[in-house]
């Protein structure tokens, strides 16, 4: 447990960042799950829309510090390709 009013001030803040950083990523994971549905269902132009819906979402993230940038990255190319692939 913390002991200095400053120790304490942080631990209140880490809290509350917590929060706004665990919201961040829930709506990042539900912009993701909308472009794998996509995918899964093979409809080519929803999951295009999906993508470009999910590829700020992605890159916020990022300047938010929620994810790293090459994750970002990772995701959004691995994303596109499988995109890509659809007929």
């Amino acid at each position: 447990m913390a002991n200095t009013p400053q120790s304490k001030k942080r631990a209140r803040q880490n809290e509350r960042k917590l929060e706004v950083n665990k919201a961040r990523r829930s709506r990042i994971r539900t912009f993701l799950k909308k472009v794998e549905e996509a995918i899964s269902s093979g409809d080519k132009n929803a999951a295009n829309t999906a993508l470009k819906s999910a590829q700020p979402e992605l890159m916020r993230g990022v300047t938010k510090g929620v994810y790293k940038k090459n994750t970002a990255a990772r995701k959004m190319s691995r994303l596109s390709s499988r995109v890509k692939s659809l007929t």
